[in-house]
């Protein structure tokens, strides 16, 4: 555990994941009358919101990036202690959090690890496809989104040329239409400034949706926006179409219709399912059925007070939970920065009030709606407030103000508007820059961090 002073009168919390809804909560949790463990598998809180803008070379990761222990060591919470690991099982009879390094009892336990990509049964993708659900996947499609451009750029024909740069992008959720976006920026304005010998017509960009909209959890004006804002970007857009199956041997995308794409890179931005945990009961029976508390798409089932159905002195929060208490959202929330971030406050104000003996402070947790955003690129955004639908300009103005001002640190605030000013008036910028991470020399001391999920299961 910790080498801080541990007190027996104080609660024992874990929280696994720091994100918005984890970090959140140990911020406004009252460190004088608990002892917290965080534990992440990375040492740094990520803005997930921004992932695209690295995958496509508009910022640098360390810009979104944070780190964790810097932030926990700024506020007044001084029993928190960091713990880096990937949580491998959950026992909930005997309390305690299994890592592959250290093993965590807890008192009070709080999940928040988020969600990962949805393959929806298509599992082969995992080892095909791009996705940008982390920082190091976002820079992966950085690095190969470069490399076809520069092998492109000294490719002897054009038909070369145009089999290297056929990129899908599958899901047209805000995800999908900003890294769609981001890439027709490329095409519209980088090419010819950076990329002479290739020609705008030879990069294609393909969207595809299978609902008959973009953006379909917002308003109709945002997605009808949306759409206009891509093909002015010469993005193509597919509607009310799925993908059936992706050949990368072939490049190649067979859509639900039979009709086929061109695909030298297919970025996966279609949907997402509640981050998987090993559940242990005590009983020896956590393998063989799916808990009762686990809801639609992975996602932990959780009343009014975030406390997993079931679960004595377990919450979820953010993304991996759904709560079908609250009347106004039946069918749990969105799965959204601002659900995470009011979770995680309403539940440190609640332990800490019972903690207090204030039973009356305790609330239920309601969402407070603000409103959704999404950009498709320089000066096209779209908004929608409860009461208010807009677009263009100052839409983008009102998605830079809250963006920025949401990054953790000054100085990532300070850099992130820097790039953004110079970028927006020269589109020039030095974040475009091919550097592969060296492999070797592993240590096996180190192998539980520099390895992936998907290498230690193999």
């Amino acid at each position: 555990m910790s080498t801080r002073d541990i007190s027996e009168d104080r609660k024992k919390v874990v929280v696994i994941g720091g994100g918005f809804a984890g970090l959140n909560f140990v911020k406004h949790l009252d460190s004088e009358h608990f002892d917290v463990t965080l534990i992440d598998k990375n040492n740094y809180h990520s803005f997930p919101p921004l992932f695209y803008q690295v995958a496509s070379s508009g910022l640098d990761p360390a810009s979104i990036c944070f780190p964790l222990r810097r932030e926990l060591r700024k506020r007044h919470n001084t029993r928190v202690n960091f713990n880096m690991g990937e949580v491998e099982s959950i026992d909930t009879s005997a309390r305690i959090v299994h890592t592959p390094l250290d093993d965590i009892p807890y008192d009070i336990l709080v999940v928040a690890a988020g969600t990962t990509n949805n393959f929806f049964n298509m599992n082969y993708l995992a080892k095909s496809v791009y996705t940008i659900k982390s920082t190091s996947e976002a820079l992966r499609c950085r690095n190969d989104i470069l490399a076809l451009l520069e092998r492109a750029a000294i490719a002897p024909t054009s038909a070369e040329r145009r089999k290297l740069l056929n990129f899908v992008v599958i899901g047209g959720g805000p995800t999908g239409v900003e890294i769609a976006g981001a890439i027709g920026e490329m095409k519209r304005y980088v090419l010819p400034r950076e990329y002479p010998t290739i020609s705008q017509d030879e990069l294609t960009i393909t969207i595809v949706e299978g609902s008959d909209r973009l953006l379909r959890t917002m308003s109709e004006d945002a997605s009808k926006s949306a759409l206009e804002s891509l093909k002015s970007l010469l993005v193509n857009v597919k509607l009310g179409v799925n993908m059936k199956e992706y050949s990368p041997e072939n490049s190649c995308v067979t859509l639900a219709d039979d009709s086929k794409l061109d695909a030298s890179m297919v970025i996966w931005t279609a949907g997402v399912t509640a981050t998987p945990f090993a559940w242990d009961d005590g009983k020896g029976e956590s393998d063989k059925d799916t808990p009762a508390f686990i809801g639609h798409g992975g996602r932990l089932k959780t009343d009014a007070s975030c406390q997993v159905e079931g679960l004595p002195d377990v919450y979820a929060l953010g993304d991996i939970a759904i709560m079908t208490g609250d009347p106004d959202f039946p069918m749990g929330h969105p799965q959204l920065a601002q659900v995470a971030l009011q979770q995680g406050k309403r539940l440190a104000l609640n332990l800490t009030a019972r903690e207090r003996g204030k039973e009356s402070k305790v609330k239920p947790f309601r969402y407070n709606d603000k409103g959704s955003m999404a950009t498709v690129g320089r000066n096209r955004a779209v908004v929608d407030l409860k009461h208010l639908h807009f677009h263009g300009f100052s839409a983008w103005l009102v998605w830079m103000f809250i963006h920025l001002i949401s990054i953790l640190g000054m100085r990532n605030k300070i850099t992130v508007l820097i790039n953004w000013i110079w970028a927006y008036f020269n589109y020039s910028t030095s974040l475009r820059l091919l550097i592969h991470p060296s492999r070797y020399p592993l240590s096996d001391d180190l192998r539980f961090f520099t390895e992936s999920t998907e290498d230690k299961k193999e």
